[in-house]
């Protein structure tokens, strides 16, 4: 019988916990352990019920065109379960001068697609829009080395785009600052577009134009979540999960390579595995680490993590009434908020409030205003509900507001990352029957952290020649 330790009870954990569970139910000789520090499973997956309203802690939903999520929620028998954003609705707004200027139709993540709703936006500069024009004869670009979001941006299309844009963009995403991320491990993509094409607003619409001449396919959500909010996919994992299996509020404190396998110290108690898991963020993974080796709990370390708060408030049928339609807004840093951003829930998922309720999600903290953390609940409410007033004349009292902390949550891929994870897989090499998972490496989202933590069950299942690689 294979023993398989797996640290760290989050999505990537719990991913893959199921995956070896599925194995070990068809009568695959295989069991595992699941250490969790914390008292509950599911990680950042947290959904509360609140004056009828659906409130998530944490992720309210996942990209739709990453397969990996939704097809974790089929397999757990919640294909039914899924629900789509209501792109209908969609509309992004973004804060100018106190004021709040809706996205213009075409924009692709930050790269313009049509002409004239950029040209005519009042979003931009004139000198911005010239920067896109001339950006449609720029020459194909491969970077030499790896470099910052924020520097491919502004090559492309000047500093306000960064501003405006890309770093509003992405501190939603990642909490991050576009002057610090990698565009090589951030957006692969759009590095990919310049060395081909040159002008990234080319590159967009000529893939645009294959898309359009391809089979049509029915439209698909840009979000997709679940009916009773994301914990809904933790629960079903857990419940499907052997029980005896799952040790919580039991942190592992060490690891060390043993000739035949590992040893696990969780508390007073050791224990002997074939294999070890580790589905934590990379700062615990470096502590567990670091006597088994060195160098690899100084890479791990290396990678940096931010914080976040969410914040959300419930309001009644004449707020709901009197706000923008849309999804919600992005506050630049240079528009001098705390807030990042804000999410109009009631109209991005219906769903989730009943008819006469509204819901306002507000996203504090990053990179630059870990501070936040150290203020009170009430502190924090006050803040929000202060810049709600200054950006939407929003001064009605909440029906009810809830304030998640989440520290340390957010991995930043900085300039380099990629090199790093390649010293990373070259350092694990060297320790047979360990695998990392986690959202520290190839990706943050919900769908990257199931792949993530599937991915590397089945490593080492068929490192143990129970699985086929394939």
């Amino acid at each position: 019988m294979k023993r398989i330790a797996i640290i760290g009870g989050g999505i990537s954990g719990l991913s893959a916990a199921y995956t070896i569970e599925e194995k070990r139910r068809s009568g695959t000789p295989v069991e595992y352990v699941l250490f969790e520090s914390k008292p509950r499973l599911g990680g950042v997956l947290v959904t509360e019920r609140v004056d009828g309203c659906l409130v998530e802690a944490g992720p309210d939903s996942f990209l739709t065109e990453k397969p990996w999520a939704a097809d974790l929620c089929t397999r757990l028998g919640l294909g039914d379960q899924l629900i789509g954003s209501n792109d209908a609705a969609r509309k992004t707004y973004i804060l100018v001068k106190n004021k709040l200027v809706v996205m213009p139709d075409g924009l692709m993540f930050m790269v313009p697609t049509k002409i004239m709703p950029t040209v005519l936006s009042p979003l931009f500069s004139v000198r911005t829009k010239l920067r896109m024009a001339r950006e449609w004869f720029h020459p194909p670009h491969k970077a030499s080395a790896d470099e910052t979001v924020a520097e491919m941006v502004e090559r492309h299309y000047g500093p306000e785009m960064v501003d405006m844009l890309a770093d509003p963009l992405l501190s939603g995403v990642y909490g991050g600052e576009a002057t610090q991320l990698s565009v090589r491990a951030v957006l692969p993509r759009f590095a990919d577009m310049e060395s081909k094409h040159g002008s990234l607003g080319r590159a967009m619409l000529s893939a645009r134009k294959k898309m359009a001449a391809a089979p049509k396919a029915p439209a698909r959500p840009l979000f997709t979540s679940l009916k009773n909010g994301m914990q809904q996919m933790t629960d079903a994992l857990v419940a499907n999960l052997d029980p005896n299996a799952l040790k919580t509020s039991v942190p592992v404190e060490l690891l060390v390579r043993e000739l035949e396998g590992w040893t696990v110290s969780a508390g007073y108690q050791s224990d002997q595995f074939d294999a070890v898991i580790i589905a934590t963020p990379t700062p615990a993974a470096a502590s567990v680490l670091q006597s088994a080796d060195e160098n690899l709990s100084a890479e791990l370390r290396s990678i940096q993590y931010s914080s976040s708060v969410t914040v959300t408030l419930g309001y009644d049928d004449k707020v709901r009434r009197a706000l923008p339609p849309g999804f919600g807004f992005l506050v630049p840093r240079s528009a001098g908020r705390r807030m990042l951003a804000a999410t109009f829930v009631h109209n991005k998922f219906p769903h989730r409030a009943p008819a006469d309720r509204a819901i306002i999600r507000c996203f504090l903290g990053g990179a630059r205003d870990e501070q936040i953390l150290q203020s009170s609940e009430e502190e924090i409410v006050q803040i929000v509900r202060d810049e709600l007033e200054q950006i939407i004349n929003l001064r009605s009292e909440p029906l009810f507001s809830r304030v998640y902390k989440w520290r340390s949550a957010m991995a930043q891929y900085s300039v380099g990352h990629l090199e790093r994870l390649q010293r990373i897989e070259a350092l694990r090499q060297n320790l047979p029957g360990l695998a990392l998972a986690g959202n520290g490496y190839t990706g943050i989202g919900v769908p990257d952290c199931v792949r993530s933590g599937t991915e590397a069950a089945s490593k080492i299942l068929a490192e143990m020649g129970i699985w086929s690689a394939a």
